[in-house]
């Protein structure tokens, strides 16, 4: 493992595999983990484990401040198109001769036989989902909107405590469902409802998953609100509101 500035480079031992067009563009066991973002890793491949032949050079390249000078490819895989690119004199030696696939641009990724959605996994990202029995309650706008001692704590590496409630224990009737969903590679698919409250409507305050993934499955049925937006309440003592992305 390497630290240059705020880009981490590290080794991993999984297979992974990424699907376009019914074709398999790149298959390796020794995948580099770079995080050219702070939140999660970009898969990069040796360019052995790539089928290069299917990479057309766009012309284009795109200059990284940490990484050097990207050339940029289109990838061609039965009818479909996606995108890759290379830092062939990277700043970064560990990523010489290395493939970066676009994710989104890429119909399946698989690390070893299960897939993958959303991103590349973090190593150091956990999540502990606990079973409470203290009492937590939500106020939006001085109104009790949810009151349980039945909750699950799901904490998560990097975030804030997530208090899941179970439905039964939540004033569903002002909760309105919304078309909003998101995706997260740990937790799976959430729907989102808004929150009626007065005459006011709080949009896609609150979420839960229906068919959650496996290491994830203790929260399945259960909703939970943005800690950020609404007044929580531990064993009637007040929680502080994160400040996050989601404030």
């Amino acid at each position: 493992m390497s630290d240059r500035g705020r880009v981490r480079v590290e080794s991993s031992g999984r297979r992974v595999r990424a699907m376009l067009g019914g074709e398999v563009v790149a298959d390796t066991t020794s995948p580099l983990l770079v995080w050219e973002v702070p939140y999660y890793p970009t898969y990069y491949f040796p360019e052995a484990d790539v089928k290069t032949e299917l990479l057309v050079e766009t012309g284009e390249t795109r200059r990284s401040p940490s990484r050097g000078e990207a050339t940029q490819y289109v990838v061609k895989a039965g009818n479909a198109e996606g995108a890759a690119y290379a830092f062939h004199e990277p700043a970064i030696p560990e990523i010489a001769g290395h493939y970066s696939l676009v994710w989104k641009t890429m119909d399946h990724w698989f690390e070893e036989d299960e897939e993958v959605w959303v991103h590349p996994r973090d190593p150091y990202t956990r999540i502990d989902i606990l079973p409470s029995s203290r009492r937590v309650r939500i106020e939006i706008g001085g109104m009790t909107v949810a009151d349980s001692t039945n909750a699950s704590f799901l904490f998560e590496t990097g975030l804030p405590t997530r208090y899941y409630i179970p439905k039964t224990d939540v004033r569903m009737d002002l909760m309105t469902p919304t078309d909003l969903e998101t995706a997260c590679p740990y937790k799976g698919v959430a729907h989102y409802w808004s929150v009626n409250v007065g005459d006011e409507t709080h949009e896609n305050l609150l979420w839960g998953y229906d068919s959650p993934l496996a290491e994830s499955q203790k929260v399945t049925g259960m909703v939970s609100f943005y800690n950020e937006k609404v007044d929580i309440y531990i064993d009637e003592e007040l929680a502080d509101r994160p400040k996050t992305k989601f404030s």
